[in-house]
Protein backbone atom coordinates (compact mmCIF):
# COMPACT_ATOMS: atom_id res chain seq x y z
CA UNK A 1 0.00 0.00 0.00
CA UNK A 2 1.32 3.44 -0.90
CA UNK A 3 0.22 6.99 -0.27
CA UNK A 4 0.80 10.40 -1.73
CA UNK A 5 0.24 13.94 -0.53
CA UNK A 6 -2.59 16.18 -1.69
CA UNK A 7 -0.02 18.27 -3.52
CA UNK A 8 -0.46 21.33 -1.32
CA UNK A 9 2.46 23.75 -1.00
CA UNK A 10 3.34 27.05 0.66
CA UNK A 11 1.21 28.71 -2.04
CA UNK A 12 -1.88 27.09 -0.50
CA UNK A 13 -1.51 29.08 2.71
CA UNK A 14 -2.56 32.73 2.96
CA UNK A 15 -0.84 34.66 5.74
CA UNK A 16 -3.08 37.63 6.56
CA UNK A 17 -0.82 39.14 9.22
CA UNK A 18 2.39 38.31 11.06
CA UNK A 19 3.85 40.24 13.98
CA UNK A 20 6.53 39.62 16.62
CA UNK A 21 5.17 38.79 20.06
CA UNK A 22 8.44 38.26 21.93
CA UNK A 23 12.16 38.56 21.29
CA UNK A 24 14.41 37.37 24.08
CA UNK A 25 16.67 34.32 24.19
CA UNK A 26 14.05 32.88 21.82
CA UNK A 27 11.54 34.51 19.46
CA UNK A 28 7.77 34.13 19.18
CA UNK A 29 5.59 35.41 16.31
CA UNK A 30 1.80 35.68 16.07
CA UNK A 31 0.20 34.85 12.71
CA UNK A 32 -3.30 35.18 11.32
CA UNK A 33 -3.79 32.80 8.39
CA UNK A 34 -5.99 30.40 6.49
CA UNK A 35 -5.22 27.41 4.25
CA UNK A 36 -6.79 25.19 1.62
CA UNK A 37 -8.79 22.13 2.78
CA UNK A 38 -8.56 18.54 1.56
CA UNK A 39 -12.27 18.62 0.69
CA UNK A 40 -11.89 21.86 -1.26
CA UNK A 41 -12.24 25.52 -0.37
CA UNK A 42 -10.50 27.35 2.45
CA UNK A 43 -10.33 27.03 6.22
CA UNK A 44 -11.65 29.76 8.45
CA UNK A 45 -9.26 32.47 9.63
CA UNK A 46 -7.16 31.31 12.57
CA UNK A 47 -4.52 32.74 14.89
CA UNK A 48 -1.41 30.77 15.79
CA UNK A 49 1.67 31.50 17.89
CA UNK A 50 4.91 30.33 16.23
CA UNK A 51 8.17 29.59 18.06
CA UNK A 52 10.92 30.73 15.66
CA UNK A 53 14.36 29.14 15.84
CA UNK A 54 17.28 28.58 13.48
CA UNK A 55 18.10 25.04 12.30
CA UNK A 56 20.05 22.87 14.73
CA UNK A 57 22.70 20.25 14.04
CA UNK A 58 22.93 17.18 16.26
CA UNK A 59 25.78 14.66 16.07
CA UNK A 60 26.06 11.18 17.56
CA UNK A 61 29.78 10.72 18.34
CA UNK A 62 30.74 7.09 17.66
CA UNK A 63 34.09 5.29 17.88
CA UNK A 64 34.03 2.25 15.58
CA UNK A 65 37.36 0.92 16.87
CA UNK A 66 36.32 0.79 20.53
CA UNK A 67 32.62 0.40 19.68
CA UNK A 68 31.75 3.24 22.03
CA UNK A 69 29.28 6.12 22.00
CA UNK A 70 30.00 9.52 23.51
CA UNK A 71 27.05 11.29 25.15
CA UNK A 72 26.78 14.51 27.10
CA UNK A 73 24.79 15.44 30.19
CA UNK A 74 23.47 18.95 30.88
CA UNK A 75 20.62 20.90 32.46
CA UNK A 76 17.57 21.53 30.25
CA UNK A 77 14.89 24.00 31.32
CA UNK A 78 12.27 22.23 29.19
CA UNK A 79 12.49 19.25 31.54
CA UNK A 80 12.21 21.34 34.72
CA UNK A 81 8.57 20.45 35.38
CA UNK A 82 8.89 16.77 34.45
CA UNK A 83 8.85 13.94 36.97
CA UNK A 84 12.45 13.03 36.12
CA UNK A 85 15.66 15.04 36.52
CA UNK A 86 16.13 18.10 34.27
CA UNK A 87 19.74 16.94 33.66
CA UNK A 88 19.42 14.94 30.44
CA UNK A 89 21.60 12.48 28.55
CA UNK A 90 22.00 13.93 25.04
CA UNK A 91 24.08 14.08 21.90
CA UNK A 92 26.37 16.91 20.79
CA UNK A 93 24.29 19.74 19.29
CA UNK A 94 24.31 23.38 18.25
CA UNK A 95 22.50 26.06 16.25
CA UNK A 96 23.63 26.91 12.71
CA UNK A 97 25.18 30.38 12.69
CA UNK A 98 25.47 32.74 9.71
CA UNK A 99 27.92 31.41 7.11
CA UNK A 100 28.23 27.96 8.67
CA UNK A 101 27.49 24.65 6.98
CA UNK A 102 25.84 21.89 9.04
CA UNK A 103 29.07 19.89 8.88
CA UNK A 104 31.03 22.81 10.32
CA UNK A 105 28.53 23.10 13.17
CA UNK A 106 28.88 19.39 13.98
CA UNK A 107 32.66 19.68 14.17
CA UNK A 108 32.57 22.92 16.19
CA UNK A 109 30.11 21.61 18.74
CA UNK A 110 31.95 18.30 19.11
CA UNK A 111 35.03 20.27 20.15
CA UNK A 112 33.18 22.75 22.39
CA UNK A 113 30.92 20.27 24.16
CA UNK A 114 33.07 17.13 24.34
CA UNK A 115 36.64 18.03 23.40
CA UNK A 116 36.45 15.80 20.32
CA UNK A 117 37.79 15.99 16.79
CA UNK A 118 35.57 14.51 14.08
CA UNK A 119 37.26 12.27 11.49
CA UNK A 120 34.17 11.56 9.34
CA UNK A 121 30.50 12.45 9.19
CA UNK A 122 27.54 10.30 8.16
CA UNK A 123 24.23 12.06 7.48
CA UNK A 124 21.27 10.36 9.21
CA UNK A 125 18.17 12.48 8.59
CA UNK A 126 16.50 15.85 8.97
CA UNK A 127 13.21 16.45 10.75
CA UNK A 128 11.08 19.14 12.39
CA UNK A 129 11.02 18.93 16.16
CA UNK A 130 7.44 20.11 16.75
CA UNK A 131 5.82 21.42 13.55
CA UNK A 132 2.54 22.10 15.32
CA UNK A 133 4.03 25.32 16.67
CA UNK A 134 7.77 25.61 15.98
CA UNK A 135 10.05 26.26 13.00
CA UNK A 136 12.91 24.30 14.57
CA UNK A 137 14.49 21.73 12.25
CA UNK A 138 17.20 19.24 13.19
CA UNK A 139 19.88 17.87 10.89
CA UNK A 140 21.19 14.68 12.47
CA UNK A 141 24.62 13.13 11.83
CA UNK A 142 26.82 10.36 13.13
CA UNK A 143 30.41 11.44 13.60
CA UNK A 144 33.48 9.27 13.83
CA UNK A 145 35.57 10.12 16.90
CA UNK A 146 38.30 8.72 19.11
CA UNK A 147 36.44 8.03 22.34
CA UNK A 148 39.73 7.74 24.24
CA UNK A 149 39.97 11.53 23.94
CA UNK A 150 36.52 12.10 25.48
CA UNK A 151 35.76 12.92 29.08
CA UNK A 152 35.65 15.70 31.64
CA UNK A 153 33.62 18.90 31.82
CA UNK A 154 33.03 21.20 28.87
CA UNK A 155 30.89 24.05 27.54
CA UNK A 156 31.14 27.79 26.98
CA UNK A 157 30.80 30.11 29.98
CA UNK A 158 29.36 32.77 27.65
CA UNK A 159 26.45 30.42 26.88
CA UNK A 160 26.08 29.24 30.51
CA UNK A 161 26.93 25.69 29.45
CA UNK A 162 27.92 23.13 32.05
CA UNK A 163 28.43 19.82 30.25
CA UNK A 164 29.66 16.47 31.53
CA UNK A 165 30.87 13.88 29.02
CA UNK A 166 30.00 10.19 29.24
CA UNK A 167 31.66 7.41 27.23
CA UNK A 168 29.41 4.37 26.90
CA UNK A 169 30.15 0.96 25.45
CA UNK A 170 27.66 0.25 22.70
CA UNK A 171 25.83 -2.29 24.90
CA UNK A 172 25.46 0.31 27.66
CA UNK A 173 24.15 2.90 25.19
CA UNK A 174 21.62 0.39 23.88
CA UNK A 175 20.57 -0.47 27.44
CA UNK A 176 20.08 3.23 28.26
CA UNK A 177 17.90 3.60 25.18
CA UNK A 178 15.84 0.50 25.99
CA UNK A 179 15.39 1.64 29.61
CA UNK A 180 13.99 5.02 28.54
CA UNK A 181 16.95 6.93 29.97
CA UNK A 182 17.32 8.92 26.73
CA UNK A 183 14.42 11.38 26.74
CA UNK A 184 15.03 13.65 23.75
CA UNK A 185 14.07 12.98 20.15
CA UNK A 186 17.51 13.45 18.57
CA UNK A 187 19.14 11.07 21.04
CA UNK A 188 16.48 8.42 20.53
CA UNK A 189 16.54 8.72 16.73
CA UNK A 190 20.34 8.74 16.58
CA UNK A 191 20.78 5.69 18.79
CA UNK A 192 18.02 3.79 17.01
CA UNK A 193 19.73 4.57 13.71
CA UNK A 194 23.02 3.24 15.11
CA UNK A 195 21.28 0.04 16.23
CA UNK A 196 20.15 -0.51 12.63
CA UNK A 197 23.35 0.60 10.86
CA UNK A 198 26.20 -0.08 13.28
CA UNK A 199 27.65 -3.19 11.65
CA UNK A 200 27.63 -1.69 8.16
CA UNK A 201 29.06 1.61 9.43
CA UNK A 202 31.85 -0.12 11.34
CA UNK A 203 32.79 -2.25 8.33
CA UNK A 204 32.97 0.81 6.09
CA UNK A 205 34.90 3.02 8.48
CA UNK A 206 37.32 0.26 9.55
CA UNK A 207 37.84 -0.82 5.93
CA UNK A 208 38.91 2.74 5.24
CA UNK A 209 41.51 2.40 8.02
CA UNK A 210 42.83 -0.77 6.40
CA UNK A 211 43.16 0.95 3.03
CA UNK A 212 45.03 3.87 4.56
CA UNK A 213 47.47 1.54 6.32
CA UNK A 214 48.43 -0.33 3.14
Amino acid sequence: MSWRTAGFSRDDVEVLARSPAWQGFFRMDVLRLRHRLFAGGWSGEMQRELFVREPAVVMLPYDPVRDQVVCIEQFRIGALDMAYSPWLLELVAGIVEDGESPEQVARREAHEEAGLEVAALEFICRYQVSPGGSTEEVLLYCGRVDAAQAGGLHGLDSEHEDIRVHVLDFAAAEAALQAGEVRNAAGIIGLQWLLLNREQLRRRWLAGDALLST
